[in-house]
């Protein structure tokens, strides 16, 4: 007797749950596909609604060409539209989406209704739920075509448990709709989300788009790119090399009207800033690449997010070359100021210098004089050291320091700075000490401001006159729902006019007065990265460590020696202050016996 055979075909509302699970595996996912659909039906206006995040309801509405009664019963099956018309174009593909499967799969896993109507016709409209269709019937609806969404997942409640918050999941959906909006400025977006306008976008030229969604500081710090070569066509705007933000999400990528989040074209442009933007920072750019249809393969990636190009070498020397230039002609002509990174006064240090402060360090304060784990590091080129070597000078007669600020501790006494960016001293068993300023007073306003914190709130300085910073509106509306969180870390904000702008009318009086702009921006895309699920205090801290690095010293600026010898002194009285808020270090220290193996005496 024959074996049972084991293989069997799925049942057709199974393999549409397995298929959801391909194209729609969040709000956001969904919110994607929805309005690439409007875009591909030639719309010119399109809304977002969202409630609970989107997973208790979505709502697209457009106004493109819509659908015919016919076309709306054959919407929901799978494999079924109106982008293929032969095998041919499969390999050269111009519209957003093309597969049958967003309708059906988002249908298959959630409460799915679907309005449409021609702009001669009549309205009509089909439900599905859980995959199970009902009949097409006449509805009211003005032109165009209407979606909504209800209960997503319901009928896969495993997979709806590993959404997130709907904050969060509220915050991916808009962020999908912003980058299809950076690729189609000339049509109108707006997104509500639990009754508030997350983003109102009219229609715009592609600059004004970016300007609208990347702010105006950044379409004052960008320069413009245009390249072509072998047919593909480069561009959009990129930003100087001093225009830099803590994630890489402000980096717009867009491929043939697509948005991508592409690794060639991302690594390019990496190397392009390769030098020249910090490290762990990350250029801004909104950069448009045309490639002829059949030279790049979209079908790669689910999500159509990640592509395969015919000729990647070309592509990668494109945007390498292009930037280069752009960048080469932006920096003749930019203005030396640092945008991110104003200089910092001297008042963070008096703040830092608290009343009763001891030159004698507390036991054990300081974690000693252990070297780095690994080997030494190689033979330095000691011929450049007097290059940038600035050797100590007393501090102007108007400085006051408070303490004694000359007592020498364990770290020694400072001879002087190297490149403007590292403290040499001489400890006082005659080890040569190096301390990177930046780092170092990093994690001194670290703990001071989480020392406040503890305490019941970091103290706040209003502003004489409180500051105005525009920010793309999901960035400002993320920062306006923590608003009580900022306040405990003293910065005191406010909505100020349209969906982007802040008023600022504090800011923590360790900081001294730095630009409120960059600062803004970095939270709003440290919170964006944080996870939801984090405590409080969790997040507290993690803003704090944004804010330190803020508030600190640069490299690159010159220090008195006064000021030298204070930031030793304090960092032998802080707690951690042998790495900085992000785990690097803050001190080098060579004793005897290292010197003498670097210079070849053992």
């Amino acid at each position: 007797m024959a074996p049972a055979p084991r293989i069997r075909l799925l049942p057709e509302t199974t393999a549409n749950r397995i298929a959801a699970g391909e194209v729609v595996e969040r709000p956001a996912a969904a919110v994607k596909e929805l309005v690439e659909n409007a875009l591909d039906a030639g719309a010119r206006r399109i809304t977002v609604t969202l409630e609970d995040g989107g997973i208790g309801r979505i709502l697209v509405e457009d106004d493109g060409h819509g659908m015919g009664e016919a076309d709306l019963a054959m919407a929901l099956e799978r494999h079924a539209t109106s982008k293929l018309a032969e095998e041919a174009m499969l390999f050269r593909i111009a519209t957003l989406g093309f597969r049958g499967e967003a309708l059906p799969s988002i249908g298959a896993v959630s409460r799915l209704t679907l309005t449409s109507r021609l702009s001669d016709g009549a309205a009509h409209a089909i439900s599905v739920e859980g995959g199970r269709k009902s009949a097409v019937g006449p509805a009211a609806g003005a032109p165009g075509t209407r979606v909504e969404v209800r209960d997503l997942f319901f009928a896969t409640p495993a997979r709806r448990a590993f959404l997130r918050t709907p904050r969060h999941e509220a915050e991916q959906a808009v962020e999908a709709v912003r980058r299809l909006a950076m690729a189609w400025p000339e049509v109108a977006f707006r997104v509500e989300v639990e009754g508030r306008i997350a983003l109102a976008l009219p229609p715009a030229d592609r600059d004004g788009r970016i300007a609208a969604l990347l702010g105006s500081e950044f379409a004052a710090a960008a320069v413009p790119v245009e390249a072509e070569r072998h047919g593909l066509h480069l561009s959009g705007l990129a930003g100087l090399p001093t225009f830099h933000t803590a994630t890489g999400a402000a980096q717009h990528l867009v491929v043939n009207r697509r948005p991508v989040r592409d690794p060639l074209l991302r690594t390019a442009l990496r190397v392009a800033y390769r030098d020249m933007v910090p490290a762990k920072r990350f250029p801004v750019a909104a950069l448009f690449l045309e490639v002829p249809p059949e030279a790049v393969d979209v079908n790669v990636h689910p999500m159509k997010t990640e592509l395969r190009f015919r000729d990647p070498a070309s592509v990668r020397g494109l945007l390498i070359s292009a930037l280069g230039r752009a960048l080469a002609v932006g920096a003749a002509g930019a203005a030396p100021e640092d945008v991110v990174a104003p200089a910092w006064g001297m008042a963070g240090f008096a703040e830092a210098a608290a009343p009763g402060y001891e030159s004698r360090p507390p036991a054990g304060s300081f974690p000693g004089w252990t070297p780095p784990a690994g080997p030494l590091p190689q033979r330095p080129r000691m011929a450049h050291l007097p290059l940038g070597f600035a050797p100590a000078q007393p501090p102007p007669a108007h400085e006051a320091f408070g303490p004694d600020f000359g007592a020498e501790g364990p770290l020694g006494r400072p001879l002087g700075q190297i490149l403007e960016t590292y403290v040499l001293a001489e400890a006082p068993d005659g080890s040569l000490v190096l301390v990177d300023q930046h780092a170092a007073h990093e994690r001194l306003t670290h703990e001071a401001l989480r020392a406040q914190l503890v305490e019941g709130g970091v103290r706040a300085q209003p502003l004489l006159l409180p500051a105005v910073v525009e920010l793309p509106a999901a960035d400002a509306a993320r920062l306006l729902d923590r608003a009580g969180e900022l306040a405990r870390l003293g910065l005191e904000i406010e909505g100020f006019g349209g969906p982007g702008a802040l008023l600022v009318r504090a800011m923590p009086a360790l900081l001294g007065a730095p630009d409120p702009a960059p600062l803004l921006r970095d939270l709003a895309e440290e919170l964006a990265e944080m996870d939801e699920a984090l405590a409080l205090e969790a997040r507290l801290d993690a803003a704090v460590a944004r804010l330190a690095c803020h508030g600190s010293i640069r490299a690159g600026r010159r220090l008195a020696s006064a000021e030298m010898a204070a930031l030793l002194r304090q960092m032998e009285a802080t707690p951690r202050a042998a790495t900085c808020s992000h785990g690097r270090p803050t001190v080098l220290r060579f004793g005897k016996a290292e010197l003498e193996r670097l210079f070849g005496r053992r």
